[in-house]
């Protein structure tokens, strides 16, 4: 995996990948409760967060583990919650925890926290490839660390 990665002093990159990482902080710390206001916080377009964000990490980010904690909606049936994990197995995570909500309106909401350290994939591709789950829902970043 680490052949992936090269360690760059930050003063020769541009500065929008100093801010990307500003504004995903600010996102993970509360500050900010929606993308469009954190980006316009550290002066960067939506479209360049959102083309870096799952590619720029700080050192201490990558010695460490990563987790996830994505939330989706899943419809009551059979089938659903097992191809969702699936789904996330094949992109290379690994579940740690599963919190699943008593169906209302044949509908029940499933937060998943997630190793994902060894994805050689972003949380994006992950995302879209929930998205392709009938009777899965909504599914959404809520931290990632």
């Amino acid at each position: 995996m680490l052949d992936n990665f090269l360690i760059i002093h930050k003063s020769i990159l541009p500065e929008y990948y100093s801010k990307v990482l500003e504004a995903r902080r600010l996102m993970e710390t509360g500050k900010c409760r929606e993308i469009s206001q954190a980006v316009k916080q550290v002066g960067i377009s939506r479209s360049t967060y959102y083309k870096y964000k799952d590619f720029i990490y700080e050192p201490s980010d990558l010695s460490k583990g990563r987790k996830a904690v994505i939330s989706v909606m899943l419809v009551h049936e059979p089938g659903i919650l097992s191809a969702m994990l699936s789904k996330i197995s094949e992109a290379g995570a690994s579940v740690y925890a599963i919190t699943q909500s008593p169906p209302i309106n044949e509908i029940a909401s499933v937060t998943v926290t997630l190793e994902i350290s060894s994805m050689p994939g972003s949380m994006a591709d992950l995302l879209k490839e929930l998205c392709k789950i009938e009777g899965l829902e909504n599914p959404k970043i809520l931290a990632v660390e």
